[in-house]
């Protein structure tokens, strides 16, 4: 089985892109699907969240594509928005050499007008939560008859949160002749039933977790008792440096308290739950994601889909019911080949949760006590709590659809007019119709004004502290 990308058959633009973001060797997940799915194979595809299945799906659907054809042509469904757009991110990513690509996100938190407006200038791949694309089906805006692919990303987590009722409507509205691929991390009854009744002679591939990456990542439990655990928590996060750390909590009410708790500590920390607008969700996630938040505490539900690069420290303030969920929170720390650290916090009853992941993982969680802080030490522990971030996010009112790119914000920053060094910009997200740009804190006073008294491709933008 070739692992390497120059030896499959994609187009030369593709190859080039592949090179020029500097993948060399498939990931097993890549190199076992993406020749079926050149073949226009069904395929089920079973592997764990960051295998890089992405690529996977996506580079069959690049070569396949016909630009001068502004129809949809691929449609991926998703859990969330949040998934959604990182995956409608990495396709623009790796179709950055097909000129004219267009690349929809058909998700909840935008008006319904605005995306009905861009299906019918036309595009030629779908992506998005299957509520929302049921909802355009229904309406007429969305046009599937051109459908040669649907891929469900993520099928376990769509079915957990209900949507199999949606999913069935739209995998019937589709060409009965199309390539249908599911990428699940579990492979549960619902999802065999639903691949049997959907896909014709899939092929299965099934990646389990080498045992190097598992031993990329440190796995420790400190037993605590219920009422102890917010202190345990800050003990935690003073004690073992970190520059991001994602926290997991199973209520929307914990994640809520904890971010409080933790920001009044003077920790640059945030929450992300089910009952925040998608305006806030997009800020928080941007945010946490540039370095302008450090700890990010969540729920499972929501943090769905978070790929964030250098992720420290994952924290499992509770501890999940289910042994596939603890894989899947820790699997975003310990990426590209660095060591990473899942901390979990354990109380008396919850002994047979820990023994359910050590047998579910073959490996055995290393028990670390919390060390008792003396008196007079513990205003130290609540200094050393106490750490900003070291970036800002500035808001621009402008983005994809004024035609605005990294480049452009990143010239403004650092040109004449602007003044920075190019050290001081951070992550730049471009939405569609506005951008997030992380600035160093110490000047982002100057980059906000500098950008709002400036020009940006000629033109003049709002710009804005994201607090």
């Amino acid at each position: 089985m070739t692992t390497d990308f120059a030896e499959l058959s994609l187009s030369p633009a593709l190859l080039a892109v592949v090179a020029e973001l500097g993948f060399q060797k498939m990931t097993p997940i890549q190199a076992q699907t993406v020749p079926v799915l050149l073949e226009g194979k069904d395929l089920v595809g079973q592997s764990r969240t960051g295998s890089g299945k992405t690529a996977a799906f996506a580079l069959p659907i690049l070569q396949r594509l016909l630009l001068e054809t502004r129809e949809i042509a691929a449609l991926v469904l998703c859990p969330t928005r949040e998934l959604s757009a990182q995956v409608a991110r990495e396709i623009r990513r790796l179709g950055r050499r097909h000129a004219g690509l267009s690349v929809l996100v058909l998700a909840g938190g935008e008006p319904l007008g605005r995306q009905r407006s861009a299906l019918e200038k036309g595009a030629h791949i779908a992506v998005g939560t299957p509520g929302r694309v049921l909802d355009h089906l229904r309406r007429r805006s969305l046009r599937v008859h051109r459908v040669g692919t649907v891929v469900l990303d993520e099928a376990d987590r769509m079915l957990d949160m209900g949507f199999q009722e949606d999913m069935e409507k739209i995998l019937r509205a589709l060409p009965e002749k199309r390539q249908t691929v599911f990428f699940s991390a579990t492979y549960p009854t619902s999802i065999a039933e639903l691949c049997a009744k959907h896909q014709k002679d899939p092929v299965f591939v099934k990646v389990e977790p080498e045992p190097a990456q598992a031993a990329e990542i440190q796995q420790l439990v400190v037993p605590v008792e219920t009422e102890h655990k917010i202190g345990a928590l800050r003990w935690i996060l003073a004690t073992y440096p970190h520059e991001s750390a994602l926290v997991f909590a199973n209520l929307k009410l914990t994640v809520a308290e904890i971010a409080k708790v933790l920001s009044e500590a003077g920790v640059s920390a945030d929450s992300l739950h089910g009952d925040l607008e998608q305006y806030d969700r997009d800020k928080v996630m941007a945010k946490f994601r540039n370095a302008s938040t450090r700890v990010l505490v969540a729920t499972d539900v929501a943090a769905r889909g978070i790929d964030i690069a250098d992720l420290d420290l994952v924290v499992n303030f509770d501890l999940p019911s289910q042994p596939d969920v603890y894989v899947h929170r820790i699997g975003r720390t310990g990426r590209a080949g660095k060591v990473g650290l899942a901390i979990s916090l354990r109380t008396s009853r919850e002994g047979g949760k820990v023994a359910a992941i050590e047998q579910f993982t073959g490996q055995k969680l290393t028990v670390t006590e919390r060390e008792a802080v003396p008196r007079g030490e513990k205003a130290a522990l609540a200094k050393s709590l106490e750490r900003d971030a070291k970036m800002a996010t500035l808001r621009i009112s402008g983005g994809r659809k004024d035609k605005v790119r990294p480049g452009d914000i990143l010239g403004a920053l650092t040109g004449e007019a602007g003044g920075l060094n190019a050290s001081d910009v951070g992550k730049i997200e471009i939405h569609d119709y506005f951008s997030y740009v992380a600035v160093s804190k110490s000047v982002s006073r100057s980059a906000q004004q500098s950008l709002s008294a400036g020009r940006i491709k000629g033109r003049k933008f709002n710009v804005t502290f994201e607090d």
